[in-house]
């Protein structure tokens, strides 16, 4: 019902526009620093607990960053982003929403004629799912450098064999289901922690248990679609 209220009494398409493209902001471009920090790191780890399990004479090299691209398409980057991005994305829908419902901004948005829900709601949403696999592409890129930089710099693998094992026996649907799958995430993170902020009720502390229980529910949520989303695509 709350994501049918959205489409309801919509404003003209420059308000809107208008909208998405400061939620862009918000979203994507602020969280541009803390995932490319959390991706670097995250291949850097990858590769070195990949090299430690793997030092065997019969096992190439090269599978070191084999396993870093596949772990880091098929679920570190989409995945574990999305838990950072529901961390801190989620949290902040809910609770500048939560906010604007106990300060009665809502209430006075919807006794001009406006449907609240649909202008405050829809431009995060659609904000969200235009951003987040962006995000997602820049997140694989960096764990990927990330993994060549320290197995380089380390001297776990040989840059030439970091590169062989990216490219060798590479399918072109891991991609492709990575960004399904950042597709579906940023939709749940968004609707969920808008309809926890948007029906907060009470005062500044209840604003606090709406953000933390949007983060909660986000997160459930996307482990249990991450789940589903495998058995089916893969």
């Amino acid at each position: 019902m709350f994501l049918g209220s959205l489409f309801i009494n919509r404003e003209s398409f420059s308000t809107y526009f208008k909208l998405t493209i400061e939620e862009c902001s918000l979203i994507g471009v602020n969280s541009i620093i803390l995932v490319a920090i959390v991706s670097s790191f995250m291949g850097a780890v990858t590769t070195l607990q990949t090299a430690y399990n793997l030092i065997n004479p019969l096992i190439p090299d090269y599978v070191i960053s084999l396993v870093v691209r596949d772990m880091t398409i098929l679920e570190l980057a989409p995945t574990i982003i999305a838990i950072i991005f529901a961390g801190k994305v989620g949290s902040s829908m809910a609770g500048g929403l939560g906010t604007m419902r106990i300060t009665e901004q809502i209430d006075a948005l919807e006794v001009m004629g406006i449907n609240s829900s649909s202008y405050l709601v829809l431009p995060k949403v659609i904000a969200s799912i235009l951003m987040y696999p962006l995000l997602v592409i820049l997140a694989g890129i960096l764990s990927i450098m990330g993994g060549y930089l320290v197995g380089s710099l380390a001297g776990i693998i040989s840059p030439t064999d970091y590169i062989y094992g990216i490219r060798f026996d590479f399918n072109e649907f891991t991609v492709m289901f990575a960004l399904i799958k950042s597709f579906v995430f940023a939709f749940l993170v968004s609707t969920i922690s808008s309809y926890k902020g948007f029906y907060t009720s009470g005062g500044a502390l209840e604003v606090g248990i709406a953000s933390t229980q949007a983060v909660t529910t986000s997160v459930i949520a996307i482990l249990f679609a991450d789940y589903f989303l495998a058995q089916l695509l893969l």
